[in-house]
């Protein structure tokens, strides 16, 4: 067995043995997860999130010389080797939506849990040069920063994870499977960081699959400008943009999705495990009761505390 499934097995056993009230996460095998009763519960608001005291990296990196070109480091205590988690902002691939200081409470929280987080901007459709391939580009040109930088920051290559939430949890599982790509797909590169496993957290990874499902302004308002057009050279646009169509990726990755999310339902995360199981990957889904979209990226709440075990679970014993 997958030691993820282990220690996810192991969270909502100890979960169980709380008050009646409080229902545990549900870590299912996609062929069993079904339908999650509903539960009276006041969700989160992006307000919530954004009236904290605000958090500061340790370091911003510019990588290039577009606005966007950045990546905000956040070392823990420590000398390190620290493992790394590459975050992935979401706002329905659009900067007039959110941008990677969103991400910046998610970034802290995993500090303080002896991560080093590498929190990466990129272009977003309404931005210029952005969408196809200008997104996908700069994500990738990103990651591979972090190969380069590593040994100045003391990052432990060999432990690397990646957590992209809502949009990014189609572009970190993008990045991560960039080994995948078409031979012929401008976005392919040669020699990709090898990630040990990616949280998808209340993504919309199979670009398919959620185009109808998820807020018509967000995926289906810009579908055509993140996938580029159709061509001779390239008839199906979503061969070398949606992760489900890489399959099967050849890292774990765990979909964790909020029970009462309307922007990210968990039939989405649930389609994806599906679909990823039947081509051999090894993949889970997890469930949060009393979770909407915010909870995701709010240190303190229990999908934070699932995601963070679930990236734990992918280096575990790793180094030690």
């Amino acid at each position: 067995m997958w030691k993820f499934q282990v220690a996810a097995v192991s969270l909502f056993a100890l979960a169980a043995c709380a008050p009646s009230t409080e229902m545990p996460p549900s870590v299912l095998p996609a062929r069993e997860a079904t339908e999650v009763p509903a539960a009276p519960a006041k969700l989160m608001t992006w307000d919530h999130l954004t009236s904290r005291p605000p958090v500061t990296a340790t370091q911003q990196i510019r990588w290039g010389e577009g606005s966007t070109d950045i990546v905000d480091l956040w070392l823990p205590e420590g000398a390190g080797p620290f493992p790394v988690v590459v975050v992935v902002h979401g706002g329905c691939w659009q900067k007039s939506i959110a941008d990677m200081t969103l991400m910046n409470w998610m970034a802290d929280g995993l500090r303080n849990k002896g991560w080093a987080v590498w929190n990466i901007e990129y272009r977003g459709v309404d931005e210029a040069g952005g969408g196809y391939p200008g997104t996908f580009l700069d994500v990738g040109a990103a990651v591979d920063v972090l190969a380069q930088r590593a040994g100045e920051y003391n990052l432990d290559l060999s432990r690397v994870t990646g957590l992209g939430h809502s949009a990014g949890g189609h572009l970190i599982l993008w990045a991560a499977a960039r080994s995948r790509l078409p031979d012929n797909s401008p976005l392919r590169v040669t020699d990709p960081l090898e990630f040990q496993g990616v949280v998808v957290s209340g993504g919309l990874a199979d670009l398919e699959a959620s185009r109808p499902v998820t807020q018509p302004g967000c995926l289906d308002a810009v579908y055509d400008a993140l996938v580029g057009q159709p061509s001779s050279e390239r008839p199906d646009p979503l061969e070398d943009t949606s992760p489900a169509r890489l399959f099967p990726l050849g890292f774990p990755f765990v979909s964790v999705n909020g029970a009462e999310d309307r922007i990210a339902p968990p039939m989405l995360g649930e389609a994806l495990t599906v679909r990823a199981e039947a081509e051999g990957d090894q993949t889970a889904l997890i469930v949060v009761p009393d979770t909407g979209h915010v909870e995701l990226v709010t240190p303190g709440t229990k999908a934070f505390e699932v995601q963070a075990e679930a990236l734990a679970s992918f280096v575990s014993g790793m180094n030690d």
